[in-house]
């Protein structure tokens, strides 16, 4: 129990001190999302898969990366049925209220639904409560992006 709060702990100040802020609504990196995995993979392949540039999409704010042109083409038809969570941001740090970057290795399938983690070992952590753990992570998200909407409007 101690090792796991400490490691919460290492997590908040991570995300407080050295994790991006929410601008839009999807994790980038030079505006790239989920560091330039093809989403369509983690369903498909069961595993990540690094995009290319050569089969890129636009939506959400970000360009998406694909392994091929089937993947892309997948996506563009029906980009909510591939897209991670949260925007690609590490669920379990939005179940807690904070967003963080996610590692490509660190996935959930769930309920038909795509979640990343900011590792394998959080990913973990967020694994022992997954359904209040997504309840509270929707939540945080829906908050987030109505003040995201609010701050943009006017």
């Amino acid at each position: 129990m101690r090792m796991r709060l400490l490691y919460f702990l290492a997590l908040l100040v991570f995300t407080v001190v050295g994790c991006t802020t929410l601008e839009n609504r999807t994790f980038t990196t030079d505006g790239v999302a989920i560091h330039g995995y093809d989403p369509v993979a983690y369903f498909s392949q069961g595993r990540p898969v690094k995009g290319s540039a050569q089969f890129a999409h636009q939506s959400a704010g970000a360009t998406w990366h694909f392994e091929n042109e089937k993947n892309r083409d997948l996506f563009a038809n029906d980009p909510e049925a591939y897209m991670p969570q949260y925007g690609g941001y590490c669920a379990y740090a939005m179940s807690k209220g904070f967003i963080a970057s996610t590692a490509p290795e660190a996935w959930t399938i769930h309920a038909g639904k795509l979640y990343l983690n900011y590792s394998l070992r959080v990913r973990d952590n967020w694994a022992e409560d997954l359904s209040d753990n997504i309840r509270t992570a929707d939540d945080h998200w829906a908050e987030k992006i109505k003040s995201l909407a609010d701050r943009s409007c006017c």
